[in-house]
């Protein structure tokens, strides 16, 4: 009997079916993968990747090693298989003796050549690529490419993390950034602040929902130098170009300004962002321009183990993809010389807090799941497409590590993440790392000019922390 009961275990694990938001992101009509990039400080010895792979990696969830198949039923499923591991491995050679700027136009070639590629549906959806040639950031870069149908970032970072230990002391725990939970029971103190409070929420439920619908549907934003909004944008070459804040400076602002992190950061992206379309288009400085911001909808104080994401009954905590979309208008800019940087903050915080706390969000995913439901997941997969395709950019960020952690005793200097495969020109990833936020900037080559977008983000952080400080910022140590 404890056999028979052993071997159904293993068939339910065998066949776990594909959840709905992993059945769109694998689709006719779109293929979203993620990349997660750690920046060796020394050589890479690739003599290790093997066994870190086959007794690491792969235990961490079977879906590392299943394929996504189709049942007599037309229901999509995770079928376990053996993973040839030599086919997921690629070491790419370059020109010997080139210089470190050379190396890093080879290796933004290449992220860009792996970006546009489709997974092979015969096998697990990732791979690993190692680049043992050094560049201006690192002595080599290992690069995780994962499809979005596995999970999301919150999954596929905690899976990142099972597989590294601290640089200083492997036998102790990685620790990460404290952060609260926001809670609505604080504030809501009394019936005579909860009664216009109850109406505040159903009308902005119904304003968002309805505008929402409308931008997922035929309302799309104005063609401007961070969309392009040709048909097919997917499929273009992409760069990522990355830039680093000190958390410390980040976090004086939050404190002089009494906002949350995520404000300060969604403030320097949108303010950065208007002074990048001003300099390429002065018109398009005021122009319709609408950020996806993703949320995280766990209700989560850290990152689980990945058992107990697995094991766990509870939605908040489980392996999978729980996430969602906000619609965020980017605040126009009236004139850079004479625009305030702080209002750009406060109208991120304005606009973020009074969408979070609607119900649109709960209702698009009923409306979502109504679409699967009676017209298939790739209508839904269309309806999604749409959405992204309307906007003007994606923004979404994780926390790292406090301490600089190793991959097989190969101490990081860096790291970060990025989501490919949408259709939009421009996408923004955040992680904090060792005191730092790294953020990674995706953009259409030949487009979007990323040294200049770049540059327009640092100078948005520089007057943001002199305009809240009254003084420049600190060099990064």
């Amino acid at each position: 009997m404890e056999y028979l009961k052993q071997r159904e275990e293993e068939e339910l694990e065998l066949d776990e079916p594909v959840s709905p938001t992993g059945q769109y992101f694998n689709s006719s009509v779109l293929s979203i993968s993620i990349l997660c990039i750690l920046e060796s400080e020394v050589p890479i010895d690739d003599s290790l990747t093997m066994p870190l792979l086959k007794d690491v990696f792969l235990p961490i969830n079977p879906r590392f090693s299943s394929l996504m198949v189709e049942d007599k039923n037309g229901v999509k499923q995770w079928k376990r298989v053996e993973v040839k591991l030599k086919d997921h491995i690629n070491i790419p050679i370059f020109p010997a003796g080139l210089s470190l700027e050379s190396y890093d136009l080879y290796f933004d070639d290449y992220i860009s050549e792996i970006a546009m590629k489709e997974f092979p549906q015969s096998r697990p959806l990732w791979e690993i690529h190692i680049i043992k040639y050094p560049t201006s950031n690192s002595a080599g870069n290992l690069v995780f490419r994962l499809h979005h149908a596995m999970g999301d970032g919150f999954s596929l970072m905690g899976a990142l993390l099972s597989c590294l230990q601290r640089a200083d002391n492997p036998n102790l725990p990685i620790t990460f950034p404290s952060f609260r939970v926001s809670s609505n029971l604080d504030s809501a103190k009394s019936i005579m602040k909860a009664v216009p409070r109850a109406l505040t929420t159903a009308f902005n439920t119904v304003s968002d929902f309805g505008w929402g619908i409308l931008k997922s549907t035929v309302v799309e934003d104005d063609r401007t130098p961070i969309r392009s909004g040709d048909p097919r944008v997917e499929f273009r070459p992409i760069s990522i170009a990355t830039i680093s804040f000190s958390l410390d400076n980040i976090k004086k602002i939050k404190a002089k300004l009494r906002v949350t992190i995520n404000d300060v950061l969604t403030g320097i992206i949108f303010f950065g962002t208007r002074l990048y379309m001003q300099s390429m288009d002065h018109a398009s400085r005021n122009a319709n321009s609408t950020a996806l911001v993703l949320l995280n909808t766990r209700v989560i104080s850290g990152y689980k183990s990945l058992k107990e994401m697995r094991k766990s009954d509870h939605v908040s905590s489980q392996w999978g993809n729980q996430f969602a979309f906000l619609h965020v208008s980017l605040p126009e800019l009236v004139d850079d010389k004479f625009t305030d940087p702080l209002d750009f903050v406060a109208k991120a915080q304005q606009i973020i807090q009074r969408k979070r706390n609607s119900l649109a969000v709960y209702l698009t995913g009923r409306l979502l799941e109504a679409v699967r439901k009676y017209r298939g997941p790739e209508v839904t997969a269309r309806f999604i497409h749409t959405t992204l395709k309307n906007s003007s950019m994606t923004i979404s960020n994780m926390i790292g590590p406090v301490e600089q952690v190793a991959l097989a005793n190969h101490p990081c200097r860096g790291m970060y993440f990025m989501v490919v495969g949408p259709p939009q020109s421009l996408t923004i990833t955040m992680v904090s790392y060792m005191g730092k936020l790294q953020i990674a900037v995706g953009t259409e080559k030949g487009f979007i000019d990323p040294r200049k977008f770049n540059a327009c983000i640092e100078d948005a952080f520089q007057r943001l922390f002199e305009a809240a400080l009254g003084t420049p910022p600190p060099p990064i140590s």
